[in-house]
C-alpha cells in the first residue's frame, strides 16, 4: 500500500539502522484516529510498516533512524505518545508483511464515508425538528469520522500543499459546526426547548446500528493490510455517544427536564473539539 499521504518529508537522521519502535498511544481507540496516526507519519522518509493494536493502544513502527523523529510528528494529535521501546532489526530479518488489497480497502472507506455522511445528514436533521441538542452534536460525531475518510480517500495522488490544505479545512470546519452546536446548547439552555425524546431515542438507535454496520465492514477487511489491521474494534468515543442520546432521550421522559439532552449535547460537542483539533495539529 502506499503509505506517503504527502504531508512535509521529515528524514531520519544520516543512520541508516532498521529499527522496530514499539509507542504507547493511550487515547487512541478507534479507526478516524489510525487514519489520522497514518496521515502524520506519511510524510516521514524511512517509514517502514505500521502494525496497530487499537485494544492495547499500542503502535509498531518498522523504520530507519531515530525513533523520536516518529515520536514527534504523534506528539502534537494529543493521543499521548511514549516511546516504550526501539531495537535494532537484526540484516537478516524482515517483518512479515500482509497481503494489501488497495481496491477493497478504498471500497470499504467509501462505504464508511457514505453511512457517516448519510447519518450526519439525518441526525442534524432530526436534531432540529426534535429540538434536541444531543442529536445535532452526535451527527458532528458522525461528520467527524466521515472526514477523516475523506482525508484518506483524498491523499492518493495529492499534492503536498493540497493535503495539508484539505486537513487543515476539514479541521476548520469541524470546529466552526462544534462552536455552533455549543452555542446552541447555549442558546437553548438560556431560552428554553422542548427536546422530543422518542425522536432522540429513536435517531440515536438508528445512529447506534449505522456504527455496528461500520464495525462489520471494517471487520471483513481487518486482516486484508496494516491499513485496516485491528480497525474493528468498535469506537468508544461513538458507543458513548450514541447510547448517551438514548439514555438521555429515556432521562427527558422520566424527568420532564430538557437538561439530560444539553449536557449529552455539551459533552459530545466538546469530544467533537478535541478530534479538530488533533486533525489541525497534523504537520
Amino acid at each position: 500500500m502506499n503509505t506517503d499521504t504527502g504531508f512535509a518529508q521529515t528524514p531520519f537522521p544520516a543512520a541508516t539502522l532498521r529499527c522496530e519502535s514499539v509507542l504507547l498511544l493511550p487515547k487512541m481507540d478507534c479507526p478516524s484516529e489510525e487514519n489520522l496516526i497514518r496521515m502524520a507519519l506519511g510524510g516521514v522518509a524511512g517509514i517502514g510498516s505500521l502494525n496497530f493494536d487499537l485494544a492495547a493502544h499500542t503502535l509498531s513502527v518498522t523504520h530507519q533512524g531515530d525513533a523520536q523523529v516518529v515520536l514527534s510528528r504523534l506528539a502534537p494529535l494529543g493521543l499521548g505518545a511514549q516511546l516504550i521501546k526501539s531495537e535494532p532489526i537484526a540484516d537478516g530479518a524482515r517483518p512479515e508483511i500482509e497481503p494489501v488489497d488497495d481496491a477493497g480497502e478504498a471500497r470499504t472507506m467509501r462505504r464508511l464515508l457514505a453511512i457517516n455522511g448519510l447519518m450526519f445528514v439525518v441526525e442534524m436533521v432530526w436534531g432540529l425538528l426534535a429540538e434536541s441538542t444531543g442529536l445535532i452534536a452526535d451527527s458532528l460525531d458522525m461528520f467527524a469520522d466521515a472526514a477523516v475518510y475523506v482525508l484518506a480517500l483524498y491523499a492518493v495522488g495529492r499534492s503536498v500543499e493540497l493535503k495539508r490544505r484539505a486537513a487543515h479545512v476539514a479541521g476548520w470546519l469541524q470546529v466552526v459546526l462544534a462552536l455552533g452546536a455549543l452555542g446552541e446548547v447555549l442558546r437553548r439552555g438560556v431560552t428554553g426547548s422542548e427536546p422530543e425524546s422518542v425522536a432522540m431515542m429513536g435517531i440515536g438507535a438508528v445512529a447506534l446500528i449505522a456504527n455496528v454496520t461500520c464495525l462489520v465492514l471494517i471487520a471483513k477487511k481487518r486482516h486484508h493490510g496494516a491499513h485496516m489491521r485491528a480497525s474493528y474494534i468498535f469506537s468508544a468515543n461513538d458507543v458513548i455517544a450514541n447510547l448517551g442520546v438514548v439514555i438521555a432521550g429515556a432521562l427527558v421522559t422520566w424527568t420532564g427536564s430538557r437538561y439530560p439532552d444539553l449536557v449529552v449535547g455539551f459533552v459530545i460537542s466538546v469530544i467533537v473539539l478535541i478530534g479538530a483539533r488533533r486533525i489541525l495539529r497534523l504537520q
